[in-house]
């Protein structure tokens, strides 16, 4: 989606050539490897919990379930994106598309430690975790910008 901003604000003719072809490369992405992990994923995670229905008395996976529907919500948004698109409109900036990419990650990085970790470590710890992981991720995007102003 990033590149798709940029290359919307490209000259005319470079636009003309780069975004169908990056329209190209997102709906095969989206139908081939999202659509069909994101659906895995649950089917998956649904049996592990009818095979092992005890987790759901665990603390950590109800937390985790909380990230899973964050999750779903991001993926529904990013659809939302997707049609948007391929219907060449581009509402956003390459900032916001960036920022919004580090969500997944900060999601998905929980729940996976959540995963790892279950009850190892106090919530507090892990949420103070996650907010340095933020911190860190907000500050690589604001030097990679410093750097592309400073480069054009």
């Amino acid at each position: 989606m990033v590149y798709l901003v940029e290359a919307n604000q490209r000259p005319e003719q470079e636009a003309a050539i780069l975004v169908p072809q990056l329209q190209l490369m997102m709906r095969r992405l989206w139908q081939i490897i999202t659509v069909p992990s994101a659906i895995l994923g649950l089917i998956f995670g649904v049996w592990m919990l009818w095979i092992n229905p005890f987790l759901l008395a665990k603390s950590w996976m109800l937390v985790k379930f909380v990230f899973i529907g964050l999750l779903v919500l991001y993926h529904i948004k990013t659809y939302r994106f997707y049609k948007e698109f391929l219907d060449h409109t581009f509402r956003y900036s390459t900032t916001f598309f960036r920022v919004w990419n580090e969500g997944a990650t900060l999601v998905l990085f929980a729940v996976v430690f959540l995963a790892i970790l279950k009850d190892s470590i106090h919530w507090v710890f892990g949420v103070l975790g996650l907010v340095g992981l933020a911190f860190l991720l907000m500050l690589g995007i604001r030097l990679y910008k410093r750097y592309r102003t400073s480069k054009q």
